[in-house]
């Protein structure tokens, strides 16, 4: 096989900063390196200042801090460069040319060195996983959930459930291919890889039992404003997010589609959602709107019914509802265990945002959940199917299709970690990643 083309990157933002990092990994990091520095490489794992200059020419590019690390125990399991720049742009171009000149050297695409670390062993793919929801998290409650993921919470407890299961399997064969030995106890050997395969499905079962609430947090609390026109949704939308998002108007139908404001409370992602008021009409645009709205309701997490005294009853709705009363200034009737408010003036709504945060963190959890992807539970699934059909009829069943079943239960497992069948998968996950990560 051939070597792997050597990758570099910048690892900080653009634009001009104190700092700027420059990755370098793969079979040339370490001659590259000596190549800038013109001297020998320096001792390993050690920053330390350096002249850089032009391989060709002799011209000075920067006095740096390097470091020299060698593989495999690296970030990326290759050999590996760091070199600390001044932050300037011209510097860092400067030092990016100058690699990019270099034979072997070529520019890394978003997410190689974390590929790189995938394939050569140095995280599995809930830790990936885990990375780029670091990357992307908001909140305090998903930065929680990511770390988790990242230091291997989900990928440890995968990796014990298929050795057990490796273990079974083992049994499971030895009892196959020795049957006819007398110090063989293949009935021994079927009961005990019963009970364990029961005792892994039923771990499986504990932790896919959590109403999927990682997902969840992944994607954020949906909280739906709703009710008939003119019942305040706009202007409530408008005084959560502390800006005008919606154009509010007295004239009904004026909100024709979903507007929506991503918030923080508590440290939980909440996405609030402005609707189209429900009610019949003729004109073909509101028709869409409304039907938009029926479905956003539907989809939601928590519906907020909005009316004003005296207004319009909530239809029936599959999800959890909180009545709202607006226009708290103004006088009339309202129902007991409404939430009144008034947007004009601010009024009930530190009561309104306590009583969505506290759904919030009922429904999401604070990122303590282990399963955070639909893949991985997918997967989980099917290894508990599997492994379902081997506790419970393992014992009628012969026992090649009982090995066949903890064969494909271990390679569901190794589904879960990025062990099997994900390179068309990989290709989507690592092209949302930074350049340089």
């Amino acid at each position: 096989m051939l070597a792997p083309d050597t990758i570099f990157a910048p690892a900080t933002g653009y634009g001009r900063t104190a700092v700027a990092v420059v990755r370098i990994s793969g079979p040339q990091a370490g001659p590259a390196l000596a190549a800038l520095i013109r001297t020998p490489l320096p001792p390993a794992r050690r920053l330390v200042l350096r002249t850089l200059r032009e391989p060709e020419t002799g011209e000075l590019l920067d006095q740096a801090l390097v470091a020299w690390l060698p593989g495999p125990g690296t970030a990326t399991g290759e050999d590996m460069v760091e070199l600390h720049l001044h932050g300037s742009p011209a510097v860092r171009a400067a030092a990016l040319r100058s690699l990019g000149a270099r034979p072997g050297l070529v520019p890394a695409e978003p997410g190689a060195f974390t590929r790189r670390a995938f394939l050569n062993g140095r995280m599995d793919l809930t830790a990936v996983e885990g990375l780029a929801d670091l990357i992307e998290a908001e909140t305090e409650a998903q930065r929680r959930q990511a770390v988790r993921q990242l230091d291997g919470a989900l990928g440890r407890a995968v990796e014990r459930w298929r050795d057990t299961l490796l273990d079974v399997l083992a049994g499971t064969e030895a009892a196959l291919d020795f049957s006819d030995e007398g110090d063989v106890d293949d009935e021994a050997l079927t009961a005990s890889g019963r009970i364990e395969a029961a005792r892994v499905r039923d771990e499986i079962r504990a932790v896919l039992a959590d109403g999927r609430r990682g997902e969840r947090l992944r994607e954020g609390f949906t909280v739906v404003l709703a009710g008939a026109p003119n019942a305040g949704k706009s202007t409530l939308l408008n005084a959560l997010a502390r800006r005008d998002v919606a154009i509010v108007s007295e004239v009904p139908g004026t909100t024709r589609d979903a507007i929506e404001v991503r918030c923080d409370l508590g440290g939980l992602p909440v996405l609030l959602v402005d609707t189209a008021g429900l009610r019949e009409t003729s004109d073909a645009i509101e028709v869409e709107g409304v039907a938009r709205s029926r479905r956003r309701i539907e989809q939601a997490d928590l519906v907020l019914w909005l009316r004003e005294p005296g207004g319009a009853e909530p239809p029936a709705l599959p999800v959890p509802l909180r009545m709202v009363s607006t226009k708290r200034d103004v006088p009339g009737d309202r129902t007991e265990g409404e939430i009144a408010i008034s947007a004009r003036t601010g009024d009930g709504l530190d009561r309104l945002l306590t009583e969505i945060e506290r759904e919030a963190a009922t429904s999401l959890g604070s990122g303590d959940a282990l399963v955070t992807r639909e893949r991985q539970r997918l997967a989980l699934e099917a290894c508990m199917r599997y492994l379902d059909r081997v506790a419970v009829h393992g014992n009628t069943l012969p026992a090649e299709l009982v090995a066949e079943d903890l064969r494909l239960a271990v390679r569901a497992l190794g589904e879960v970690a990025g062990r099997v069948g994900v390179e068309e998968m990989l290709d989507r996950l690592f092209a949302g990643f930074c350049i340089g990560k």
